[in-house]
């Protein structure tokens, strides 16, 4: 239990971790971004002033004026990559940098005026000479867009949650998918290993009990006590059936579910509370293919829990319904309850309630319903202090 604590707080750790990375980035990536627009923009000015100059130098009667030096300007002037727009009013534009047959194409350029006008870029306009903070008529807006490499650092942030999400999720499927399959060789190994070291000690008190059979004249009482020590002994034998089947396919066979479910409420009666009462509504035509020793196991494990919970009082419902192609089959109990959070966490090994609870029981019934018998168990409800219900669904015959 301590161990699914401590992996929640693990996995909130690493989420608060993984959104101050986001955060820092998309903060620091929004003020490159902002810094690179203002350079853009003060391109654009001096592309803007550049050509203003060199227009008065043409327009200009002053020899002087047109034949200095307008290297300079050029320079500028070619070094801009944005793609301008020029708008010289009455729908008359101008391009620069969309390419050459774009650079001309009205129908193009206005449409890119929209886009800009619309992403809120605002124009530059040269500035009278007398006024600098007046826009000069004469001289056209000059609007722009951000270069190539502005859109790119401003969907870096976007990009790089992306391929972290993409990263993260290919390196929990496969470190999981490798965690599943160590889990199931410890399993098998355990499992295999519990049936080898039962094995012996089950043939002896077998004989055993044979011996006492015949060597003695038991009583009534002597011979049902007799009888019951039999038929723990061939449950141990069974049990140690069961977990030599762990990691083998099993043989299904068709089974009545009603029938096994009854035998193991059988089973467990004469060993339960005297106030404990147990209730079992069977449904008619409730065969499916299974493995008689494998899911009674899982009834009596969910039983067995079911007891626990109840603290030697209350009330154990079982019952079978049908539904097309599948039979359900719900099991509740009056007892203590599972918490909404730790639903899931059943299910997983080492998760136990008990003290000295090894937590593989429902992890191994979730393994025996689904992988072996291609079904499905959950906890429909829970409620604390009032009960649980655990259903399991099978593939009807």
């Amino acid at each position: 239990m301590d161990t699914y604590k401590q992996k929640s707080w693990w996995k909130i750790l690493l989420m608060i971790i993984g959104m101050i990375i986001i955060v820092f980035t998309m903060f620091y990536t929004n003020y490159l971004s902002k810094r690179l627009a203002e350079s853009e923009k003060k391109y654009i000015e001096f592309y803007t002033q550049a050509v203003q100059r060199i227009s008065k130098s043409i327009e200009s009667e002053n020899l002087e004026l047109q034949q200095q030096d307008q290297s300079l300007e050029l320079k500028i002037i070619a070094n801009v990559k944005n793609p301008i727009v020029v708008d010289w009013g009455d729908g008359d534009l101008g391009g620069y940098n969309w390419g050459d047959e774009k650079d001309s194409d009205q129908k193009f350029l206005s449409g890119q005026l929209k886009k800009i006008k619309k992403s809120g870029i605002p124009p530059i306009v040269p500035a009278a000479d007398d006024d600098p903070e007046t826009p000069d008529p004469q001289y056209p807006k000059i609007y722009y867009k951000y270069s190539k490499l502005y859109t790119l650092i401003t969907w870096f942030p976007l990009i790089q949650v992306f391929l972290i999400s993409i990263f993260i999720l290919f390196g929990y499927l496969i470190f999981s998918s490798m965690r599943k399959a160590e889990q199931n060789r410890v399993w098998v190994g355990m499992s295999k290993e519990t049936a080898h070291q039962l094995g012996t000690p089950i043939s002896g008190i077998m004989g055993w009990i044979e011996f006492l059979k015949s060597a003695t004249h038991p009583t009534d009482d002597q011979k049902e006590a007799l009888n019951e020590l039999e038929k723990d002994v061939k449950k141990l034998d069974l049990i140690a059936d069961r977990f030599s089947k762990i990691g083998s396919k099993p043989a299904l066979k068709k089974q009545d579910i009603n029938i096994l479910i009854e035998n193991t409420i059988n089973y467990l009666k004469k060993r339960s509370p005297k106030n404990i009462r147990y209730i079992f509504n069977p449904s008619p035509e409730s065969e499916a293919l299974v493995n008689d020793h494998l899911f009674s196991w899982v009834i009596e494990n969910i039983l067995r829990n079911a007891l626990d919970a109840m603290e030697d009082k209350g009330t154990i419902k079982l019952e079978t319904k049908t539904d097309s192609n599948k039979i359900i089959i719900d099991i509740s109990d009056t007892g203590k309850g599972i918490a909404s959070g730790k639903l899931k966490t059943v299910f997983k090994p080492g998760y136990s309630t008990k003290k000295r609870g090894w937590g593989l029981g429902l992890s191994l019934a979730k393994r025996i319903i689904k992988e072996y018998h291609k079904g499905k168990i959950f906890v429909l409800k829970s409620k604390i202090n009032e009960g649980t219900t655990f259903r399991i669904i099978l593939p009807k015959v």
